[in-house]
C-alpha cells in the first residue's frame, strides 16, 4: 500500500496565524486566526503580530490536525514561511516548525511566501474540478507589500519579469483610504464603496515607469492633493463623494495593472494568466481580468477568497511539491524579512 504524503503548512508571515493540512495535494484544512489587535492602530504593529502569533501557534496547529482528521504521526513533513515578512512573526513560524519537525523525526521544508501565493492555484479540493494554470504563465502577485509580474515556468522555475519601484498597489489602497478616514484594513471597504460610485469622477495622476514595472507613491500623492482640495472648498467633501472617490481611486490602482499584465502577455506571447495575493480579492480586479479573457481570448484563472490572503494552505501546496522533489532543509535554515524569487 502506497502511503500518503500529508504535509503540515504553517503561516506567521505577517499578522495572521495559519495552519493547514495538504494531502497528496488536496485540502484537508486550513485554519486562520486574525488578529485584530490593530486596528486602532491603523496598521500592523510588529511586537504585537509577534505576541500574538506566540499565543495562537499551538491552538491554530491543533485545530488544523483535528480538523483534518488525521493524527500528527501521520504527516510526512512539516512547512513553513521562510519569508518575506515581519520576522519576529516569521520567527514564530519557523521556530515553531522546526521544532516540531525536530521532535516528530520528519523533514523539514522552508517556503518563500510570494512562491505561496502563486502555487495556490494548485490546491486541490475533493468534488472540485481544480482548474488550475498551465505553464508557462504570467502571475500578477498583488498585495499589501508586493506587486509583481512573475514568469512561472514550472514549480519552482519563477521569475520576477515586473515590480513596483516604490509602494505595492495593497498599500496605495490602505493608505487612500486612510486618507478618506477609513479604518484599517481600508482595501476592503474601498472596494464595498466603489460598487456604488462613479469610477470616472475624478481623476488622479500616473507615475509613468517604463516597461513591465510599477509605481504608486505618486498617485497617494495625487489622491491626498485632491481631497485636500476638496475639504479646503467643501468640509462635507469626502463624505458627500465617498463612493465616487473610492470608485475612481479604485479604477485608477487596478487600471496600472491590467495594462502592465496585457503588456506583459504581448510581449511573451503568454495567454495564460493568474492572479495571487490580498489584492486579488478585489472584485473590480476580478471583474476587469474576467473581461481580458472574454475581449482578449486570454485564459484566467482566479483564486478562490480564501487562498487570495495569507493563510496556510498555499503554503502546504508548496511545501508538497517540495516534498515530491525531496527539497528539504536542516535546523539551520533561518527566516528572512527579504527573500526574492
Amino acid at each position: 500500500m502506497i502511503k500518503r504524503i500529508v504535509i503540515l503548512g504553517i503561516e506567521s508571515s505577517c499578522d495572521d496565524t495559519s495552519a493547514a493540512i495538504i494531502s497528496d495535494g488536496y485540502i484537508l484544512s486550513n485554519i486562520v486566526a486574525n488578529q485584530k489587535v490593530h486596528q486602532k492602530y491603523g496598521g500592523v504593529v510588529p511586537e504585537l503580530a509577534s505576541r500574538a502569533h506566540q499565543q495562537n501557534i499551538i491552538p491554530v496547529v491543533d485545530m488544523a490536525i483535528g480538523e483534518a482528521g488525521i493524527r500528527k504521526e501521520e504527516l510526512s513533513a512539516i512547512c513553513f514561511t521562510q519569508g518575506p515578512g515581519l520576522l519576529g512573526s516569521l520567527l514564530v513560524g519557523s521556530s515553531f516548525a522546526k521544532s516540531f519537525a525536530l521532535g516528530m523525526n520528519i523533514p523539514l521544508i522552508a517556503v518563500n511566501h510570494m512562491q505561496g501565493h502563486i502555487m495556490a492555484h494548485f490546491i486541490k479540493e475533493v468534488d472540485n474540478k481544480n482548474r488550475h494554470p498551465k505553464f508557462p504563465f504570467l502571475c500578477l502577485t498583488v498585495s499589501g507589500g508586493h506587486t509583481q509580474i512573475v514568469l512561472v515556468k514550472s514549480v519552482e522555475d519563477m521569475t520576477v519579469i515586473g515590480q513596483t519601484l516604490d509602494d505595492a498597489a495593497g498599500e496605495a489602497f490602505d493608505k487612500s483610504a486612510k486618507i478618506l478616514g477609513l479604518p484599517y484594513p481600508g482595501g476592503p471597504l474601498i472596494d464595498k464603496y466603489g460598487k456604488l460610485g462613479d469610477k470616472h469622477k475624478f481623476t488622479f495622476g500616473k507615475h509613468q515607469v517604463g516597461e513591465l514595472d510599477f509605481s504608486y507613491s505618486g498617485i497617494k500623492t495625487s489622491i491626498l492633493r485632491v481631497v485636500e482640495k476638496g475639504v479646503e472648498e467643501n468640509p462635507n467633501f469626502i463624505e458627500e463623494n465617498r463612493d465616487d472617490l473610492c470608485a475612481s481611486i479604485q479604477h485608477t490602482i487596478i487600471d496600472i495593472l491590467i495594462k502592465k499584465i496585457m503588456k506583459a502577455s504581448k510581449e511573451t506571447g503568454i495567454k495564460e494568466i493568474a492572479i495571487a495575493g490580498g489584492v486579488s480579492a478585489n472584485s473590480y480586479l476580478r471583474a476587469r481580468l474576467l473581461e481580458l479573457k472574454e475581449k482578449y481570448n486570454k485564459e484566467v484563472y482566479i483564486p478562490k477568497f480564501e487562498y487570495c490572503t495569507d493563510n496556510a494552505a498555499m503554503i502546504a501546496i508548496s511545501g508538497y511539491y517540495k516534498f515530491l522533489d525531496k527539497n528539504f532543509y536542516n535546523q539551520s535554515i533561518t527566516p528572512k524579512s527579504r527573500l526574492y524569487l
